[in-house]
């Protein structure tokens, strides 16, 4: 009768672990201030090829028949506690979805993302479908649109395959209200509201000393914070930055005002310098700005302490345009008559008076740039570089579709400019250029005197120039793939080497026509303005012939103007180009059907 009874009352091993992984999520800081733990309940529905699934009610509900280990069950549950206390299963928000089952992979997706970004053991698992994900990781709705626009994308996008869940909801659960009979229908979310505040105080409480927390309340600190808060465009770096407030260390490193080290990540501010907190405010944006354009590598031979004045000018410009904070009365640059110039161009005026113009005086003082370091180090397996690019180009994309203030428009192009650099030469597409374009042999003449001549004046230089007849009809036409299946990245690349071989090969202007379910014809275009800075159309499905339609049957474009086609491969299988073309595509993708013309491949 004992061993009978023993044997009865035996937890199967499937069941142990499915305890050892509630055990888990209560020792989590989070997910162990929710009282869910009383909602769990284990099916045994050979039917169900799912692990588990939640229920509107509140109820979590578990195959015991699947084998997971204890931890893989703690990453399920904070899967499904997620799903409630962000409300995916509130009647009134799921009556928004038209698709249901959109609506849950949506939901999967947003609290995949959620989850590695609270580290949550387990989470990286899925990182690759976060990395994968074309559209906005914004909220669960810009989500689910996306997924109704791309619903051939779908299923791609479904989260936990390693756990095949198929049913997170229960459907009809979901729209028998009487579940809610016992709560207010935001219950869950109030609840992990709760339990999100609470987790938050108690690491600080646990993890700050007193020290830190001091730190932390610095003004500088609070002004740093006020970016993270209210400013999504320096947000990212002003969260991965730390701000140092040491007057010793400013004194011994001769920093006045302000500087930063963008490959420490660290920027100083000197508490003498008596700044109030909307010149603070102005200071740390300053210093962002200097890490996120990479002005510490972009000097390039160039004179270290003009570049930084050069930088100053630009960035000082902005500031006053986005009206961040207040000017400091000391340490700043700023010249109304440069507005619209780059950093570059104000270089080169620069050097015309150096004796002069070495004596302006930086945030850090007189004769030492506030730009420190050279910025080369690196953040991981992510290059610093590439760290404050991406930093800034997501808070550019939340800062406008939020419509968080004002940007100017020369650092909308700035940043954009930076995260699409061209792509490498090709050996082969060169070659294709040159059998279209020869060389252009460049005259000289001593009517129009060469740059070098002003520090020579008594020695005569030549000015070398090309002959405008001699560019006259040499040109070639782009058809650039814009649609949802080239990313912004493969549209970046597409740009750049465009842009890239117009200039090198002498080409003052190209026909650009940007294409997906229509055409977009922009007309001639110089490689300056093609080079990253111009507004991309359409994004939607893919069809490339009206593109090609309109080179062909243009009469501004000449007849032997060889077509350059970008694209990522998925595009219709009838293309028909009767003039002299190829094609440029990433790396490992193939057209859908045998090309007439030659084709290129770039490592994206």
């Amino acid at each position: 009768m004992s061993k009978k009874s023993n044997n009865k009352n035996k937890i199967p091993p499937s069941v142990q672990f499915i305890i050892e992984g509630m055990e888990i999520i209560k020792k989590h800081p989070l997910f162990g201030c929710m009282n869910y733990y009383d909602r769990i309940r284990d099916f045994d529905d050979k039917e169900k090829s799912g692990s588990a699934y939640v229920t509107s009610a509140g109820y979590m509900v578990f195959n015991k028949n699947k084998r997971h280990s204890p931890q893989e069950w703690a990453y399920i549950i904070a899967h499904l506690i997620l799903h409630l206390g962000l409300g995916h299963t509130n009647p009134d928000k799921v009556s928004k979805a038209v698709d249901i089952r959109l609506w849950n992979i949506a939901c999967d997706i947003y609290i995949t993302k959620f989850l590695q970004d609270i580290k949550f053991q387990g989470a990286s698992m899925e990182a690759d479908i976060i990395q994968t994900f074309q559209g906005s990781l914004k909220d669960e709705q810009t989500i689910y649109e996306y997924l109704s626009q791309h619903k051939e994308q779908a299923e791609s996008y479904k989260v936990l395959g390693t756990y095949t869940f198929n049913d997170i909801f229960d459907l009809e659960d979901i729209w028998d209200k009487r579940e809610w009979r016992w709560h207010s229908k935001d219950y869950f979310e109030r609840e992990f509201a709760y339990a999100l505040q609470h987790s938050v105080k108690s690491v600080l409480q646990s993890a700050a000393s007193a020290e830190i927390l001091a730190e932390y309340n610095t003004r500088s600190r609070q002004a740093a914070n006020w970016f993270i808060n209210s400013f999504p465009l320096l947000g990212g770096l002003a969260a991965h930055f730390k701000v140092i407030e040491d007057s010793e260390y400013c004194q011994k490193n001769e920093i006045q005002i302000a500087a930063v080290d963008a490959g420490l990540k660290e920027i100083y501010v000197n508490p003498a310098a008596g700044l109030s907190n909307d010149e603070l405010k102005f200071v740390l944006a300053h210093e962002y700005l200097h890490a996120g354009l990479d002005h510490a590598n972009r000097s390039k031979g160039r004179d270290h302490y003009l570049w930084n004045i050069a930088c100053d000018y630009v960035v000082n410009g902005w500031l006053m345009e986005m009206k961040i904070g207040k000017m400091p009365e000391n340490g700043l640059m700023y010249d109304e008559s440069l507005k619209g110039m780059s950093a570059e161009e104000i270089y080169d005026e620069l050097v015309r008076n150096i004796r002069v113009n070495r004596k302006l005086m930086t945030f850090r003082g007189y004769g030492k740039g506030d730009i420190i370091g050279s910025g080369e180090r690196k953040n991981g397996s992510v290059s610093l570089d590439d760290f404050c690019k991406n930093a800034l180009m997501q808070g550019l994309e939340y800062q406008i579709s939020s419509g968080r203030g004002f940007i100017p428009a020369g650092l909308i192009e700035e940043i954009r400019a930076l995260a699409m650099p061209p792509i490498p030469w090709d050996v082969k597409l060169a070659k294709w250029f040159d059998d279209f374009f020869a060389p252009i042999e460049k005259h000289r003449t001593y009517a129009r005197p060469s740059r070098r001549q002003a520090s020579t004046p008594d020695i005569p230089r030549p000015r070398y120039f090309i002959d405008d007849t001699q560019t006259e009809g040499r040109t070639f036409g782009v058809v650039i793939d814009t649609s949802g299946s080239m990313s912004a990245k493969d549209i970046g690349i597409a740009l750049g080497a465009v842009a890239s071989y117009a200039d090198a090969k002498d080409i003052p202007k190209a026909r650009v026509v940007f294409c997906d379910a229509e055409a977009y014809d922009k007309g001639y275009m110089s490689p300056e303005e093609i080079a990253g800075r111009v507004e991309v159309m359409g994004r939607g499905g893919t069809i490339l012939q009206p593109a090609v339609d309109i080179l062909e049957n243009a009469k501004d474009f000449p007849k032997d103007g060889p077509v350059l086609i970008i694209t990522d491969g998925y595009i219709e299988r009838d293309l028909k180009i009767k003039r002299e073309h190829a094609f440029l595509i990433p790396k490992g993708h193939v057209l859908p059907f045998r090309p007439s013309g030659k084709v290129f491949y770039y490592e994206k």
